[in-house]
């Protein structure tokens, strides 16, 4: 029986990337990644979580005249929609890993808005200071999720230093269904299956250590709670004050 010319195809793709990676062992090189494998790094649903967390910005009061600042922008699964959206070099990305931030660059060629200027930046300490700007608003998408809490208020204390005065800081999380001291996983049961954890990457959290985190500084906290999230993370909002 001949076999599908669909999988002839996938067998020989399939042959041609064992026999990359053997090439690339041998010469002591890096594996040569799928391809998008940078979308898939970010979590996948690329079209409709990259849609989703622009639509409600906008729904948010973002224009095309303020400043972003998108925390854990990854490949720019949002960025590309915010680049196009905003004025020429009114986007700033900052992550960790500048394979990421190298595939989302690629992402804004193949949109042809690579000419708007967008600023990325690889720092693994949060050091939003070394962008030199102040920012309208800023958005942390499924970034508190993979992080544990010290790393979290390290995150929050340095958006605290390049908010304007009433700017807004929008951060997702998987909140704690409680009790407050439960210590178990629980399960998300969407796309795929995911346990969340207390002390785990996935994360979850109570709201209310954020509301905590926020006492005595210029920020003021608001959980928003369930916003639509196709993976049920929650929304809260930290606001600078002084406007």
């Amino acid at each position: 029986m001949k076999r599908p010319a669909a999988l002839t195809t996938i067998a020989r793709k399939t042959k041609l990337r064992r026999r990359a990676i053997k090439a690339a062992h041998k010469l002591g090189l890096p594996a040569p990644m799928p391809p998008e494998w940078h979308r898939a790094a970010v979590g996948g649903m690329w079209e409709e979580i990259g849609q989703f967390q622009f639509d409600f910005l906008v729904s948010e009061g973002l224009a095309p005249e303020h400043y972003l600042l998108d925390v854990g922008c990854g490949s720019l699964r949002g960025g590309v929609h915010f680049v196009k959206y905003l004025e020429a070099g009114h986007y700033f990305g900052l992550d960790h890993n500048p394979r990421l931030l190298d595939a989302g660059r690629s992402e804004l060629e193949r949109a042809g808005i690579a000419d708007k200027r967008p600023v990325l930046l690889a720092d693994d300490n949060f050091r939003l200071v070394r962008f030199a700007q102040s920012f309208d608003f800023a958005l942390a998408q499924s970034l508190f999720t993979h992080l544990p809490f010290n790393q979290i208020a390290r995150c929050v204390a340095e958006i605290d230093r390049v908010l304007k005065p009433g700017g807004r800081f929008y951060a997702t999380l998987f909140a704690n269904p409680g009790p407050r001291l439960r210590t178990d996983t629980f399960p998300v049961r969407v796309d795929r299956p995911l346990d969340i954890n207390l002390d785990k990457d996935p994360f979850y959290y109570d709201p209310d250590i954020f509301r905590w985190l926020c006492e005595g500084s210029d920020l003021s906290f608001d959980y928003r709670g369930d916003w639509g999230h196709p993976r049920y993370q929650h929304m809260m909002v930290f606001t600078k004050q002084g406007a």
